[in-house]
């Protein structure tokens, strides 16, 4: 069995080769349908759950409470406010019990204070209180809408001009829109809580996407270059699969510390913030890997295939050939 190495060094050479271009529509059929699983699984389950950050409420934290039975903080609240919308999650390693409502008035928050201190066996001061109000909720959530769009701007404007097509750089924002979507889509499909430290997950996995397809879009135009006697999406085929090895690798590597911060934050401290952004960053990494390989490259080849140039140059490389040429 040849080794690791061998295998990278083969498909760099083109000796071995996987024809993810000729396959690109079995490719674009999942992406379709995962797109598809996303956007309605989220709109089945109610949209997603966003925290109190978005939306705007109160929130109360017990400290070293007795023990840690989340329905004790429902009843709690119910008994003040039977009609609010309560979430109970225990963080800090089980240190603590925060509980998320509606927002609610002075007092209201005072029984409720009082409430959760006499039901967790806690003194009143082990009982914080915080809230935030929904026009701040409103401005932090336009907030992060506006620096999603002007980051896409951007990107797009510098990937055209610096690979002087605006094909190559929409369907490098094309995949990228996949990976949101899909990261998105997880957390809205399984119920997970979308905070800034989330957000700011989904803004991070944006530059590390983008970036492993701008290393196999500039080995595509180093191989689309005058003077090779492949055809186009041959030509894109070998770019994909002399990144490949380094694709991989890279996104091991990554996603190793990633997981290694998503179990620490989330088992061992309990640490909310922790656990958003890597959850988001591994979701993220994982699908920006499948899509650069998979979508943006074989994308890229589909909307060239069309164009006139492109046409001629492949049948005068083919016509030569006793086969059609295709890559193994």
């Amino acid at each position: 069995m040849a080794s690791f190495s061998q295998f990278g060094n083969d498909l760099y050479t083109g000796k071995r080769s996987f024809d993810f271009v000729g396959k690109k529509r079995i490719w674009f059929t999942v992406a379709i349908i995962a797109i598809v699983v996303a956007i309605g699984g989220t709109f089945l389950r109610g949209g997603f759950v966003l925290g109190i950050e978005f939306t705007g409420g109160s929130e109360f934290t017990v400290s070293n409470p007795a023990e840690v039975d989340q329905s004790l903080a429902q009843d709690a609240v119910a008994e003040v406010v039977p009609d609010a919308a309560t979430r109970v999650s225990v963080v800090n390693g089980g240190d603590s019990i925060r509980v998320q409502t509606d927002l609610v008035s002075t007092e209201e928050s005072q029984e409720i204070r009082d409430a959760l201190g006499e039901a967790y066996d806690v003194p009143l001061e082990d009982v914080t209180y915080s809230f935030i109000g929904a026009t701040w909720g409103s401005d932090i959530t336009r907030s992060a809408l506006t620096a999603l769009g002007v980051f896409l701007l951007f990107a797009a404007a510098i990937m055209a001009l610096y690979f002087r097509t605006w094909k190559m750089s929409a369907a490098a924002i094309i995949a990228l829109l996949h990976d949101l979507i899909i990261t998105a889509g997880v957390y809205g499909i399984v119920g997970f809580e979308v905070t800034p430290a989330a957000v700011i997950g989904f803004l991070t996995i944006l530059g590390y996407s983008l970036y492993d397809t701008v290393v196999v879009f500039d080995k595509i135009r180093e191989n689309t270059a005058e003077g090779t006697s492949r055809t186009f999406g041959e030509s894109v085929n070998l770019a994909v699969n002399q990144t490949l090895v380094r694709s991989i690798n890279t996104s091991i590597v990554a996603l190793l510390p990633v997981a290694s911060i998503l179990f620490i934050g989330a088992v061992l401290l309990g640490a909310g913030t922790l656990r958003d952004i890597a959850l988001a960053l591994f979701i993220g990494i994982f699908v920006g890997t499948y899509s650069t390989i998979f979508i943006a490259a074989p994308l890229y080849a589909w909307m060239r295939q069309g164009e006139t140039i492109v046409r001629k140059e492949d049948k005068k490389k083919s016509a030569p050939r006793t086969t059609a040429g295709a890559v193994r």
